[in-house]
């Protein structure tokens, strides 16, 4: 029981210290342990979205902060002008949220368009970036999620799931025309 507890205390301190580090990019570093997010089917994206569309979700917790305040506590007379208790210092250590919990819905591409072909194709789009490393073999695997989350991370969306708007952007997916 007590190794368990030790183990338990141990992770947390060590998960603490990884979502404490930042990327330098504006963006917080979070492990995301649930990886990959889970996609929205159909009719389950943000209110007011379009039903026939599929979603995605990028949630970044709240960033909470230690903050030690120095409170100055005034000298207490007595009815007489004499001290009762001198003027003192007191330190207080509170915890403050510095940015709020943040859910970010983005429209991706559905189950069903995920086909061991486009995946191939994504692994290749990213592969011709310097992003992905591994064989174009179709499989949605630890390296095509990490190179899809770094493909995206530099627009603001720190998540494994491929947005429709990535997939425009490599090349993947069609673009409405705008004719005069």
């Amino acid at each position: 029981m007590i190794g368990n507890r030790h183990a338990a205390v141990t992770l947390a301190i060590a998960l603490g210290l990884l979502t404490a580090c930042g990327s330098g990019d504006g963006l917080p570093e979070v492990t995301r342990i649930d990886e990959p997010a889970p996609i929205r089917l159909r009719g389950e994206g943000p209110p007011g979205s379009n039903p026939e569309t599929c979603h995605g979700k990028d949630e970044t917790p709240a960033v909470i902060e230690t903050v030690t305040h120095h409170v100055e506590v005034p000298e207490v007379l007595d009815a007489d002008g004499n001290v009762v208790s001198p003027a003192s210092v007191r330190t207080e250590v509170v915890q403050e949220i510095v940015e709020e919990r943040e859910a970010l819905w983005f429209e991706s591409l559905c189950p069903d368009q995920m086909t061991p072909e486009f995946v191939a194709s994504v692994q290749r789009a990213l592969a011709a970036r310097g992003l992905y490393d591994g064989a174009a073999e179709g499989v949605m695997n630890t390296g095509t999620r990490a190179a899809i989350r770094a493909f995206q991370k530099p627009q603001g969306l720190n998540s494994s799931v491929l947005s429709l708007a990535a997939a425009r952007q490599l090349g993947l997916i069609e673009v409405e025309r705008i004719t005069r």
